[in-house]
């Protein structure tokens, strides 16, 4: 199973991120875009795990205890690539999110997860392979909150990829 862990949004703000994504295809003259139903915030990419590890993974996110919180998607931006670039839609900064990611990322090394070493860049990708002029920018803030997170499974059915929630771990409303 080809694994990661996730933010998923509601329907509302996947529609507004639909609609970001919808602008720069219409200003492009190639690119791969995200389906809408895959548009999510991937917190930990896992990749090829056993059953053993998918429960590991759900062990770790059990562990880690976060309280709701609010997350603000503001702006526009890519990341260069030869052939078309990544563009994403990026994320307010967010200390609520990075100590998430943090102690995510802490709980899955000691179930033996190796972690990427490059820094966590929240971010939620539009599309890939893009060519565009248009330019990375910034927009009225738009969000929502976020009071759980996802263990998802990534495969292809029917040539669709399709992401599949397997498991989901809900924030502490009491927590202190």
């Amino acid at each position: 199973m080809r694994l990661f862990i996730a933010i998923n949004f509601n329907p509302e703000i996947r529609s507004k991120l639909v609609s970001l994504a919808d602008d720069l295809r219409s200003k492009s003259t190639k690119g791969r875009f995200s389906a809408p139903e895959n548009l999510h915030l991937t917190l930990v990419f896992l990749g090829e795990c056993d059953e053993k590890q998918a429960a590991d993974a759900k062990s770790a996110m059990a562990a880690v205890k976060f309280k709701p919180f609010a997350l603000d998607i503001h702006s526009l931006g890519r990341f260069k690539r030869a052939g078309g670039d990544i563009w994403w839609a990026g994320i307010s900064k967010n200390k609520a999110l990075a100590k998430l990611y943090d102690d995510l990322t802490k709980k899955l090394s000691e179930f033996g997860f190796q972690i990427e070493k490059r820094k966590f860049t929240p971010h939620i990708t539009l599309g890939r392979e893009i060519i565009t002029k248009v330019s990375p920018r910034l927009f009225e803030e738009f969000g929502q909150t976020i009071d759980k997170i996802e263990l998802m499974k990534s495969e292809r059915i029917a040539g669709k990829l399709t992401y599949t929630a397997i498991s989901c771990c809900k924030a502490l409303c009491n927590f202190r």
